[in-house]
């Protein structure tokens, strides 16, 4: 299949993880649980960015922090995905991550370590590498933890260092927070969840109007020229200068929640590069995110489930 052609995509991941996932019978405190041989993948926001982007046909290129014998398994993994990618020395030991699924209830347990302590050589190296890879006009994608020992504001000084590019800023916690009181220059995109977006706003956003209406107010702020909220099951609301929209989310049966905000963001960032139109790249990220939860564990989207989820994707106005 041919696809369109597409200007640069950077994604960025300082706090990877060797992501395993398995299942058991019944969770029980105190005893010993016995699992199912587990899945083993590649994990961390910016990395399953790149991957999704993979699976639908795109080219990326990630910047992987990677430290220990962890991080050389985690490199094997990328390898063996054939995603292109470029390994930041990091502190200590990569992190691991577990996804832990009860048989008899079909719960997720998900345990995420917060990874090594950098210190201020290891986040000079990040700098040097982004100036050596960022391509004027293309975008840049930030997502996922910020590793212990950066400071709050670390994803502005990344996004600084890279002029001229199209900054994606996916986070959560302190880092979002800093985002939207102290607003990066610049800053193309801001993506978060409902539930981020409700703590920001100090209230509850029960109706996609309200959600917008206080997207809408960070735009006009200057926080990002494009914030998308997440409304889980109900769809995406994407704000501009311009535009109100919302993208309703296709109905699905929920394997797993995990990566489907990564396949949004890999989708919609991957439309936008193609030359698409915000509508359109909005639909995609929508349906994405649909695909990567009828997978199981940490598998993210795969491109025919894409496809046929596209034409529930709706895009109205809000």
């Amino acid at each position: 299949m041919t696809h369109p052609p597409q200007v640069p995509i950077l994604t960025l991941t300082l706090n990877p993880a060797l992501d395993m996932a398995t299942d058991v019978a019944r969770m029980v405190p105190g005893e010993k649980l016995r699992c199912t041989d587990p899945l083993l993948d590649p994990g961390g926001g910016g990395l399953n960015v790149s991957r999704a982007i993979k699976a639908l046909g795109g080219d990326s290129l990630a910047l992987v922090a990677l430290g220990g014998l962890t991080g050389d398994r985690l490199a094997g993994l990328i390898r063996a995905e054939d995603i292109t990618f470029l390994a930041i020395h990091g502190p200590g030991e990569t992190r691991q991550s577990l996804t832990v699924t009860e048989g008899e209830t079909g719960r997720q347990y998900r345990f995420l370590l917060p990874g090594p302590t950098w210190a201020e050589e290891d986040r000079a190296r990040v700098f040097t590498l982004l100036r050596a890879t960022s391509r004027p006009g293309g975008f840049a994608v930030i997502s996922g933890s910020q590793p212990p020992g950066v400071p709050r504001d670390f994803p502005a000084q990344l996004a600084g260092s890279m002029p001229d590019v199209q900054v994606v800023l996916d986070t959560s916690g302190a880092a979002l927070v800093q985002a939207v009181e102290h607003p990066i220059p610049g800053l193309a995109v801001l993506r978060m969840d409902g539930e981020e977006a409700e703590g920001l706003a100090g209230r509850s956003l029960r109706t996609r109007g309200q959600t917008a209406d206080f997207a809408q107010d960070l735009v006009r702020r200057g926080v990002a020229g494009r914030v998308i909220v997440a409304r889980g099951a109900d769809g995406n609301v994407l704000v501009d200068a311009g535009l109100r929209l919302f993208a309703a989310a296709p109905k699905v049966a929920v394997k797993s929640a995990v990566g489907a905000g990564d396949s949004f963001v890999a989708a919609f960032v991957l439309s936008l590069a193609r030359g698409e139109a915000a509508d359109r790249a909005l639909a995609f990220g929508s349906a994405a995110a649909a695909a990567a939860v009828v997978t199981d564990a940490t598998q993210l989207c795969r491109p025919e489930d894409v496809q046929r989820l596209l034409p529930q994707a709706e895009v109205t106005e809000v």
